[in-house]
């Protein structure tokens, strides 16, 4: 099947346009208004946003980079299904990545940082019973947070390459999106570090970023369709130990 672009002809010509072009597309696969399987037509969305087909191409090769499409030749540009280990290893990588994060934060506790982060702790609190779309966008925010806070902006950017993915599991969960137990692991992180417990923080980032591992299977079964697994058992998420801070 060949979907059509989601992409309105409303690209900033100012502006270097594929990368306009891979962020749209990008945001479409994730939001799954794609489907696995589908075909992308590079001449369509060039002619939907008014531009040559070379930067469209350009867009498709970053997305084949990130996984999210294939690349056929002389058959098209079609959708992946979302890889079950791509998933496992991005969230294995991730959490590698920001326990070191935060645990810099709190060696030395920033309170501009802190008040920042809670404030953004209230925003999510008031928006719990709105739409999940909109927690997932807060959720990114405190990341990046975390991440420009601690310097490592760049670590970020490597974090939001990695995570397309896991991204995608997260809105087919969208329903049933824990979003008060995130939450509070949020609150976790942040008062670790604002009291200076390394270690804690390490630990409630670890735990934070694993709950997507608890609701896996159940999104796995729910859209089997959506999921690229290795033939067999599927195999069980290994993680190291969760070591420091106390259970709060």
């Amino acid at each position: 099947m060949t979907a059509h672009s989601p992409i309105a002809n409303d690209l900033d010509p100012s502006a270097a346009i594929s990368p306009q072009i891979h962020v749209r597309l990008r945001e479409a696969i994730i939001r799954n208004r794609y489907s696995p399987g589908d075909n992308i037509s590079e001449s369509e969305i060039a002619r939907a946003c008014s531009v040559s087909r070379q930067p469209v191409r350009e867009a498709f090769i970053k997305l084949s980079s990130e996984g999210l499409v294939a690349i056929r030749p002389q058959r098209g540009t079609v959708i992946t299904k979302i890889g079950y280990g791509a998933v496992l290893s991005s969230r294995f990588l991730r959490e590698a990545i920001e326990a070191d994060i935060v645990a810099i934060l709190a060696a030395t506790p920033d309170p501009a940082v802190v008040q920042d982060l809670r404030a953004q702790l209230k925003a999510q609190a008031a928006a719990v019973h709105g739409d999940p779309h909109n927690f997932i966008g807060m959720d990114d925010r405190f990341h990046r947070t975390l991440a420009d806070a601690a310097g490592k902006a760049d670590a970020w950017r490597l974090i939001e390459g990695l995570k397309s993915q896991m991204d995608r599991v997260r809105f087919l969960s969208l329903g049933h999106l824990p979003v008060l137990k995130l939450i509070e692991q949020h609150k976790a992180v942040v008062d670790r570090i604002e009291i200076g417990d390394c270690a804690g923080a390490n630990a409630a980032i670890r735990g934070h970023l694993r709950e997507i591992l608890n609701d896996l299977p159940q999104i796995l079964m729910a859209n089997p369709d959506f999921f690229d697994v290795p033939d067999g058992p599927i195999p069980e998420p290994v993680n190291a130990p969760i070591q420091g801070g106390d259970d709060t």
